[in-house]
């Protein structure tokens, strides 16, 4: 992968999609797929 396709996502992005359910970190599927830049489905695949 080349420095051009290359995306930094802020650390405060990610975080703020950080979930705590029964003490345990998640992320939902839909946030997930928004920062890779997918469809949720395709990323279930």
């Amino acid at each position: 992968m080349s420095k051009q396709e290359l995306s930094i996502i802020p650390n405060e992005i990610i975080i703020n999609k950080i979930y705590l359910f029964r003490d345990i970190k998640v992320m939902l599927d839909t946030d997930l797929a928004e920062l890779f830049g997918v469809e949720t489905r395709l990323l279930k695949q």
